[in-house]
Order: C-alpha cells, then structure tokens, then sequence
C-alpha cells in the first residue's frame, strides 16, 4: 500500500507487507542492514538479539510481515528501494520499554519511531525527512494519535551515518516534534501529536 509520494512522483513509501518483502531484503542485504540485526534490536531483550543475529532475525522479521503486523515502511527513489524506517505501538519494543533513559514519561499511548536505515549511497540526501513523513501517514493509518522518536545527537561533523540509525533531533523538528523528557547529553525524546491532516505528499 502506497502511503506517501513527492510532488516530482519520482520518490514513494509503501507499508512492509508480504508484497514487499523482496525489496526489504534487497536493502538490507547481506548483513541485515547491520550485524544481522534485521530491525530485531529493540524487540529483543539483549541476550536474545545476540543469540539471534543474522537468519534467526530474519525469520522474526519475516513472521511479522507475514502476519500483517506494522513494522514499518520502506522509501523507493525511481521503484528502487534506498530507505527504511520502523514503527510500531510502543510496548512491542521490549528493550525501550527497559531503557532508564528512554523510560515512559506518563502512561499516554504512543508509537515509536525506533529506527532508519538508508542506503549508503543515498545518505544525507534529505530522505530521512521523506521517511518520517511516510511514517507518520503509516502511524496515522493504524490509528496512532501520538508518535514518539528517540534521535540521536552528532558526535562530530563527520559521525558515520550508520551511528545514527535513530536519526537526528533537527530532522524530527522540521517534522513537527517536540522534545519532551531529557536524560541524556546525546540521546533526546521527542514527540509529535497527528491531530492534523495527513502530512505533505
């Protein structure tokens, strides 16, 4: 299911649906996007993600979508997938539910954004802001009314773009968010109410 598109047509978002999962694979690539990880890292307490890296993620992975649950989107540039960025309620994170830093700051029901990934060949392009746009429209979609984001802030000028697969807090500002509780010099929690219309194709 298409979920965003650009004006110029030529970027789009679809919800990870069996349909999809060919391209997920295609993205993610041998490695699972990174160490075998398979966007399975916060839905895993530690121990079990480490048992697990590489096909045994995979397969949860693919359980998931196979199942129909929201996972997440993936954003395509000419039909070519180049970006990922995972959603789903709250709860289902089982390791942000145990973060100190990223525990809940009120018992309010929320989505998290819980991560990106984006090919390299397409990073600081300006898509992760394409992304979160997709993302919200998939939130909304599953009747979301608040999204939560756990961005990261850069190291230095030149920080890997893989180091931040939470994103960054400027991106989540231009999105409407807002941060909320701080516990971290680096780490931020931001949120972002979808009482609006649907954000900008």
């Amino acid at each position: 299911m298409k979920i965003y598109e650009n004006k110029a047509g030529n970027l789009a978002a679809f919800v990870l649906d069996p349909d999809h999962w060919d391209d997920f694979v295609r993205l993610f690539g041998e490695r699972g996007a990174c160490g075998g990880c398979w966007c399975m890292s916060w839905r895993r307490y530690k121990a079990d993600f480490d048992a697990c890296k590489g096909e045994s993620n995979k397969l949860a992975m693919k359980e998931l979508v196979d199942r129909h649950q929201p996972v997440g989107v993936l954003l395509y540039l000419d039909k070519q997938p180049i970006g990922w960025c995972a959603a789903a309620p709250r709860e289902v994170y089982l390791r942000l539910e145990k973060s100190r830093v990223f525990r809940r700051p009120d018992s309010l029901p929320v989505w998290s954004i819980s991560c990106f990934f984006i090919d390299q060949a397409f990073r600081r392009k300006g898509y992760t802001l394409d992304l979160i746009r997709a993302v919200l429209n998939f939130c909304r979609m599953n009747g979301a009314e608040t999204v939560e984001a756990y961005p990261q802030i850069p190291y230095s000028e030149h920080v890997p773009g893989a180091f931040l697969w939470t994103g960054v807090p400027s991106v989540f500002e231009k999105a409407g968010f807002h941060e909320t509780v701080r516990r971290s010099k680096w780490k931020r929690m931001m949120r972002r109410s979808l009482d609006t219309a649907p954000d900008e194709k």
